[in-house]
């Protein structure tokens, strides 16, 4: 019988590389040595408690070395770890124990009031990790074997489209993940240290900044939460080499660069998560002196699918080639129930097969069958794939506004408003609209207080086609975000939608341009 466990990612370097720092964290430093023995005391105390193969706990903790003692812990106890994100309420993080069938919920200590009340409402004991550490119970001798296809990790969708939905990720999809990533799309080193802001109860930062350097047995520097001044002066502090970020993250490095005593040095830098501006590309590699890699994924596909890769080029405003055993290929969007390629240039669905791609999604084969069909898997996303193989997301299937019977992306108005020298950040939308049923509404955090929305109505009149460029423009001091920093269209789209209120805005159009009122 074949085995595969993720826990093996920590093993192996604890043989290998056993004395080589595996964590940063404040001034705590964890060599792999140490950080396995914690694994696998914190899997003995988990053991004790009746946690065994196939047994799902839910874990609950900011970007900690428990968080990678209890993750890694679960794994060596056979079990499946259900993530769930710091930033949500308790009604919320119930949803997500109650859905996944989670028999334990472990959590870090600093969160103890959030997790009191889950563990009353949901009736699943709650575990401080503290007390995990402490627990008087004999560590495992080793990880417990598990087939390749087994579930490794639970990850909650964001749930865009409704109540989130639990993505299984196999043993094999995210080793699989780790492998290609470190050798084959992002050419990390042995001696790197990576920076390490990604939040870990998400895809993103759990599969390709926690597992993948833990595949090459490198250095991750934690930072509990994401703080642009104090990620560069950790990053010099610490000697990062590596950076990976999600866009508004490169965006708030940029604000905060002018006023650092000094500036990393990096020597390659990877986005994800969402599209990233082409400008925001040229000034970050302008003023840090390190490109930037982005790549594209989601929960679904481990999270990698597709990353600018040295070995191919790179390619600016796209998201480059697939990684090693993985097709990403455009679709016909608008059948469902079969995959049907377009031709080379022509924009259409995103869809992956390979090794990363889900086993599904929990209790919910009606969903499953949706998204997986004649084994690839339909993305939602819409993209083109040029003449030299690189691919380039449109945008999201949900997101397209239809003007007057013609198709705009947003993602084409954004990289043009993002290049205005008054634009900070700026997300477009669609919104109802009586005479060309949808309008296009330019969501827009200013560079400045001279910012004048009228003025970028009418040089964006100028850049874009007619049929593209946006006719209100809304001030907001914040763009919604959600747990993994993706700004939340759904959000706009509820608060700017209405399309009968008479407020007057830049443009002559209905509307309200609030501002200071953003959560």
């Amino acid at each position: 019988m074949t085995t595969l466990s993720l826990a093996v990612l920590v093993a192996e370097q604890a043989r290998r590389r056993p004395d080589h720092v595996a964590v940063v964290e404040g001034d705590r430093r964890t060599t792999y040595r140490e950080l396995w023995d914690r694994s696998l005391a914190a899997a003995g105390a988990l053991r004790a408690r009746g946690v065994g193969p196939g047994s799902r706990v839910a874990l609950l903790a900011p970007n900690v070395t428990e968080f990678v003692t209890s993750y890694y812990g679960i794994l060596a106890a056979g079990g499946v770890v259900v993530p769930v994100p710091t930033l949500l309420g308790a009604r919320e993080i119930s949803y997500l124990v109650q859905h996944s069938g989670a028999e334990l919920l472990v959590h870090h200590d600093a969160l103890a009031a959030l997790a009191g009340p889950v563990s009353e409402g949901t009736g699943v004991p709650a575990l401080s990790t503290s007390d995990l550490a402490a627990a008087d119970a004999d560590p495992l001798p080793t990880y417990v074997s598990r087939d390749p296809g087994d579930a490794a990790v639970i990850f909650y969708t964001s749930g865009t489209t409704g109540l989130p939905k639990g993505a299984l990720l196999t043993h094999l999809n995210l080793v699989m993940n780790a492998t290609t990533n470190a050798f084959d799309g992002n050419e990390i080193r042995r001696d790197d240290v990576v920076m390490g802001s990604l939040p870990l109860f998400h895809v993103y930062g759990q599969s390709v900044a926690m597992n993948t350097t833990f595949r090459l047995g490198t250095t991750v520097v934690f930072q509990p939460r994401f703080d642009a001044a104090g990620a560069i002066d950790l990053m010099v502090r610490e000697g990062a080499t590596i950076f990976m970020g999600v866009p508004t993250m490169y965006v708030q490095l940029l604000e905060a660069a002018p006023q650092a005593a000094a500036l990393p040095r990096l020597r390659d830098c990877v986005s994800g998560g969402a599209s990233l501006p082409v400008v925001v590309l040229e000034r970050f590699e302008a003023t840090f002196g390190a490109p930037i890699y982005e790549g594209y994924g989601l929960s679904e596909t481990s999270p990698t699918a597709t990353a600018n890769q040295k070995q191919f080029g790179t390619r600016a405003g796209t998201i480059g080639h697939p990684i090693w055993g993985v097709d990403v290929e455009i679709a016909d969007e608008t059948v469902p129930d079969a995959i049907l390629l377009r031709p080379t240039g022509e924009r259409g669905e995103v869809v992956v097969r390979g090794h990363n791609v889900f086993a599904g999604y929990l209790d919910d084969p009606a969903a499953t069958e949706q998204v997986m069909v004649d084994g690839w898997f339909r993305t939602g996303d819409i993209g083109v794939k040029d003449e030299d193989g690189f691919v380039r997301i449109v945008d999201r299937t949900k997101d397209l506004v239809i003007r007057g019977g013609f198709n705009v992306y947003p993602r084409d108005v954004e990289d043009v408003l993002s290049r205005h020298e008054d634009v900070a950040q700026v997300a477009v939308i669609g919104v109802p609209d009586d005479t060309y049923g949808e309008e296009v509404v330019a969501v827009v955090v200013p560079a400045s207080d001279a910012f004048d929305p009228e003025a970028l109505v009418a040089w964006s009149r100028e850049q874009l086609g007619k049929h593209k460029y946006p006719r209100r423009v809304e001030v907001v001091d914040a763009l919604p975000l959600g747990p993994s920093m993706k700004v939340l269209k759904r959000e706009l789209r509820a608060r700017f939608g209405d399309p009968h209120d008479t407020t007057p805005t830049a443009g002559g159009t209905a509307g309200a341009t609030p501002r200071g009122t953003e959560s």
